[in-house]
């Protein structure tokens, strides 16, 4: 979608308007509404909706989540989510080449990553930017990949590989907001890596030189939470 579009249809839908502005970093034009909304219209066509009451911009942009199927006769089937492109939030740490790889790969399937530095702060900490991107996500991928390298206390002969500390927390913070059953770990596995949580349950995909190697895994655990991927774009 691009800017003339949201704007024709925030205008609409009676929104008020405070400012259109380009980008800073030219991706880009910002629309900040009188509600504290930001509406954030990227080149590439992706839209997205942050800062204060966002719902209404959501709604009026056509970017709400539909009302979810239900499962005929009780079967327990996953509700499906209507929306044109669900939103994944990715979180990666020191690894630029899987990072794109895993940003490509969710784009050629019609999702929407939610990459933080991709996205313009708006004025917000990172904390905060992290919060409100967290809360659009249907789902989260996260990429733990060899960044750092640790041991337990006085025990060397233990040394790992392990993931930066921010992927550890963002893992955190996904699990508490969506679950584990809406959060899949793709794991570099080339090396000897140390686990960031031992929480039982979790699914840890493995990958060694693309994170193409785990694509047929995770568009099976995101079918089974209703985002449906043309199997055709694997």
């Amino acid at each position: 979608m691009d800017k003339d579009t949201a704007l024709e249809r925030l205008n609409t839908a009676g929104l008020q308007i405070n400012s259109v502005e380009r980008l800073g970093n030219d991706t880009g034009w910002q629309i900040r509404l009188s509600s504290g909304a930001i509406v954030n219209c990227f080149d590439s066509g992706n839209v997205n909706c942050q800062g204060r009451s966002p719902e209404a911009a959501r709604a009026a942009l056509g970017l709400e989540v539909a009302a979810a199927s239900t499962a005929p006769s009780g079967l327990g089937q996953p509700a499906v989510i209507e929306t044109s492109r669900p939103k994944i939030f990715v979180v990666y740490g020191h690894d630029p080449v899987a990072r794109a790889q895993l940003d490509a790969m969710l784009r050629r399937w019609q999702l929407e990553p939610l990459i933080l530095d991709q996205l313009p702060s708006g004025g917000q900490t990172i904390i905060e930017k992290l919060d409100h991107l967290r809360q659009e996500a249907h789902f989260a991928v996260v990429l733990v990949t060899p960044d750092d390298v640790g041991h337990g206390k006085d025990k060397p002969e233990e040394k790992a590989f392990r993931a930066r500390q921010n992927v550890v927390l963002e893992l955190g913070m996904m699990l508490a907001h969506l679950g584990r059953s809406r959060v899949a770990i793709l794991m570099k596995s080339d090396v000897k890596m140390e686990r960031p949580s031992d929480i039982q349950g979790l699914l840890y995909m493995p990958f060694k030189d693309d994170v193409e190697e785990a694509k047929v895994t995770l568009v099976k655990e995101m079918a089974q939470q209703g985002i449906q991927v043309d199997m055709k774009r694997l």
